[in-house]
């Protein structure tokens, strides 16, 4: 049973991992990077660490949002993701809300992706 768990947990991270290939190269062309720090099967959470030039960016804030909608929808086991640059006292930005123009707060916010990452 344990052999399954660890290849299911193999697979998940591969995808993940695929995800952020797939999606984000426009990371890597900047000088930015990537990578699963932790990953929870059981509570579907997923934390990444964006590194390198995104450390500082000032659109890192639409990257980690952009990161956080998608990864949530193509990837069913994965229901939370959070996401760091490395920024100050451990540089948790899931607590981060980035606003933009034009954006409204309340419930209806939360269903809303907000603007595209530009890339």
């Amino acid at each position: 049973m344990s052999t399954d768990a660890a290849s299911g947990d193999d697979d998940l991270k591969e995808r993940v991992t695929n995800f952020l290939r797939r999606n984000f190269p426009q990371i890597q062309m900047h000088g930015g990077s990537a990578a699963i720090q932790n990953l929870d099967r059981e509570s579907g959470e997923v934390t990444i660490m964006l590194g390198g030039a995104c450390s500082g960016c000032g659109i890192s804030p639409m990257t980690i949002q952009a990161i956080k909608s998608r990864m949530v929808k193509e990837i069913p086991e994965i229901e939370m993701v959070h996401a760091e640059t490395g920024m100050g006292g451990g540089g948790h930005e899931e607590s981060m809300s980035p606003s933009f123009p034009g954006e409204s707060s309340g419930e209806e916010a939360d269903s809303d992706e907000g603007p595209q990452a530009p890339f």
